[in-house]
């Protein structure tokens, strides 16, 4: 019998998501030869009382558990030597805040496999909370726009009881015409075309939302062929891009001065070329004037997300001209959202279908003999970095 631990999540601010639903919880003790502990919580979405409920025992001390599942960063003093911990780690891309904690779960024989790191054959993402980071992502933007123009008000997302009451709040709901831009193929970009259909916000093809004035509001989704072509031969070749993204140039520019929205999916690392830069802000034909950076990469793809923008307060404004912070919705700012945990203001549904697909996929694998899918997604081994992140060695102290 496996022991399985739900921790408390200790990263400040705290996420409230989890990695199983107290139902989902009850399903896995009576199907798998898992046992559940959680470890409690008073900023857990689902309560200690829920848990209990459903015949889970809830209590402070999960040491006796072989595998422990987070969401966040599990902070160093709160690491459990020798264990296996699953959680975003967010020490893939070598970020710098979490240097350390990679080299505490190496001192202390930890194993650690990365949600983020769980992929298909093809490089596509298992496991996430991506679908619903969309959904908040574009109705945020949405809201900052009307925010701004004063044409329409929304509510905010985490006020709402769960995913269908936020969709009885676009009822009535009149857009202005504005023209949309929403990048990306992924969890994030399916999420917000889902916030796009329930505002009845009208797709238009590429060549069409260039040369066209429309009637009604507008969104154009643009993925990768749209987006990248490659510097000599004009074309784009989805391998290849993953592979070699500084031979590829972005087309986006050619849509900012169709654009109002900007709703931004798009996975980015350091290679990949960005959406724009800060130098365009300055044209005179840059229209965009609300961005919703929902992939959430600081300087990245879009290179105005330099702010720290909070559940409570997400919105806040670049200067165009001097780059600089401001307040959000003034004159000569572009408005800027950017939130990393934006499932939290859902995060029931966030957390329910996030369990599904750990289920689904994962968690079979996991208490059995392992799968290349784990093994690919493991970034340290009892210990040891995993040959296939060796490439983090000097990161790892190594």
């Amino acid at each position: 019998m496996i022991k399985i631990g739900l921790i408390r999540e200790g990263k400040i601010p705290p996420d409230n998501r989890v990695a199983l639903t107290p139902a989902q919880s009850k399903w896995v003790q009576e199907n798998l030869p898992v046992s559940i502990k959680v470890q409690h919580s008073e900023t857990r979405c689902f309560t200690n009382d829920e848990y209990a409920q459903a015949g889970i025992e809830v209590k402070e001390d999960v040491s006796d558990c072989e595998i422990l599942l987070g969401i966040k960063e599990v902070p160093v003093n709160m690491l459990i030597p020798e264990k296996i911990y699953l959680f975003f780690s967010h020490t893939k891309k070598m970020q710098p805040y979490n240097q350390n904690l990679l080299q505490n779960i190496i001192t202390k024989k930890i194993t650690l496999i990365d949600y983020e790191c769980f992929e298909h054959d093809d490089g596509t993402r298992i496991i996430g909370f991506g679908f619903f980071a969309g959904v908040v992502g574009a109705h945020n933007g949405m809201m900052a726009y009307g925010n701004r123009t004063g044409a329409f008000k929304l509510e905010r997302v985490y006020q709402q009881k769960n995913f269908q009451h936020l969709i009885h709040t676009y009822f009535g709901l009149k857009l202005p015409l504005l023209k949309i831009a929403v990048t990306g193929s992924g969890r994030v970009a399916h999420g917000i075309l889902e916030i796009m259909n329930l505002m009845e916000i009208h797709e238009a093809e590429p060549d069409e939302y260039l040369e066209q004035k429309f009637h009604y509001p507008v969104y154009v989704h643009l993925k990768g062929n749209d987006l990248y072509e490659h510097k000599l031969t004009g074309k784009y070749t989805r391998n290849d891009f993953h592979n070699h993204p500084e031979n590829y140039n972005c087309l986006f520019k050619k849509y900012i001065s169709e654009t109002d929205i900007l709703l931004n999916g798009v996975y980015w690392e350091e290679k990949i070329p960005r959406l724009f830069e800060m130098a365009d802000l300055k044209n005179h034909n840059f229209n965009i004037t609300t961005i919703a950076d929902i992939s959430d990469d600081r300087n990245g793809s879009v290179p105005c997300n330099i702010g720290e923008g909070r559940m409570e307060d997400p919105i806040y404004g670049v200067d165009k001209f001097t780059g600089k912070i401001t307040p959000p919705y003034l004159a000569n700012a572009v408005d800027v959202m950017a939130v990393g945990n934006l499932p939290n203001e859902l995060p029931r549904d966030a957390s329910r279908y996030f369990g599904e697909q750990l289920i689904k996929f994962i968690l079979k694998d996991l208490i059995n003999e392992g799968s290349k899918i784990i093994a690919d997604a493991t970034i340290v081994k009892k210990g040891k970095l995993t040959n296939g992140f060796s490439y983090m060695k000097k990161y790892a102290g190594i």
